[in-house]
């Protein structure tokens, strides 16, 4: 278990929120996927809010004419690293302002010798992070996963569990279907599991053959769907 801490990408001040607590969030909120209610734009500093979940309006305005869009609302936006400050708790999204792709991104499609890529009308869209600071104006105070929900409420929406369906155009007809039917194959992608499945019960981080995976855990015994990510993607599907 301890190595499994070393691998958590987060910071932790010297004072400020009880460690459990910390370790808390990290556990419930980091990988974590909620939908974008607001635009948010691309950087290093994207959008603030305070103790009670107010966004920033002029803040985020600016930053987004500085910087641009990273992330329309509606968007899948998913929680990749979680920083402890004295007085401020930040949330990296979508690898904040480093650029990637889904799997699905780097297929392509076309008739003779044009082809173009399937994820291209979204892929501007989802290929920049951002970040949401929450702003307390005091030491950190002791949270709970709900309320730090309920602050980050206003710009990010945890309830909807079906952000697969933003990319319809893109998804294969066999994934398609695993959702339609609340299963879960090989190749699926974190959005897809959370538009078949919804949130897991319990998570679990091992390193494995030199490679940190993941357990998606659903159910209690008897009857239990164990479900294994290896970065973005399934690469394992056990069901008990």
């Amino acid at each position: 278990m301890v190595s499994a801490f070393l691998l958590i990408p987060v910071a932790f001040p010297k004072e400020g929120m009880d460690r459990n607590a910390r370790i808390d969030i990290i556990r419930g909120l980091l990988r974590e996927v909620g939908v974008t209610k607001v635009p948010l734009p691309r950087g290093k500093r994207g959008v603030r809010v305070d103790a009670q979940g107010k966004l920033d309006q002029r803040d985020a305005q600016k930053e987004m004419h500085v910087n641009g869009l990273a992330m329309q609302a509606g968007m899948p936006a998913e929680i990749t690293k979680i920083e402890f400050k004295s007085k401020e708790l930040i949330f990296e999204v979508n690898g904040g302002g480093r650029s990637g792709k889904k799997w699905y991104q780097h297929i392509e499609i076309g008739m003779g010798p044009e082809t173009s890529p399937i994820g291209s009308q979204q892929q501007t869209l989802t290929a920049y992070g951002s970040s949401v600071t929450v702003d307390f104006g005091k030491a950190l105070p002791d949270l709970t996963i709900p309320q730090v929900k309920k602050i980050l409420s206003g710009v990010l929406d945890f309830e909807r569990h079906s952000p697969t369906v933003l990319y319809s155009p893109n998804v294969t007809p066999e994934v398609k279907e695993a959702i339609k039917n609340h299963k879960v194959i090989v190749g699926m992608d974190r959005d897809a599991v959370l538009s078949a499945k919804g949130t897991p019960d319990r998570r679990v981080r091992e390193e494995r053959n030199g490679s940190e995976q993941e357990d998606w855990i659903y159910g209690n015994p008897p009857h239990v769907l164990f479900v294994t990510f290896d970065g973005d993607q399934v690469v394992g599907v056990k069901q008990y």
